[in-house]
């Protein structure tokens, strides 16, 4: 059972997603050492439960598999940066 009926609706989470994980390097790119990496990393896994959801929902196994992995990432660049 999907939980979010409209394409519509999934397509702007998607839209979210991607431009949060496009701010959080972008960030990392930018500030270089001076970067905040403990708020890098939380946007990077919000932005990994997110199109991981979109993924489940479209069915995408492949794109299920690479936001997972970067939810891992995250979880573990959150550890490392406490």
């Amino acid at each position: 059972m999907k939980l979010i009926q409209s394409k519509k609706v999934l397509e702007l989470l998607e839209g979210i997603g991607v431009v949060m994980r496009i701010f959080s390097f972008a960030m990392l790119a930018i500030m270089g050492k001076e970067t905040p990496l403990l708020t890098m990393w939380i946007i990077n896994t919000a932005d990994a439960v997110v199109l991981t959801y979109c993924a489940w929902e479209r069915n995408n196994r492949p794109y299920i598999l690479l936001n997972t992995f970067w939810l891992i990432v995250g979880a573990v660049g959150i550890w490392n940066s406490l």
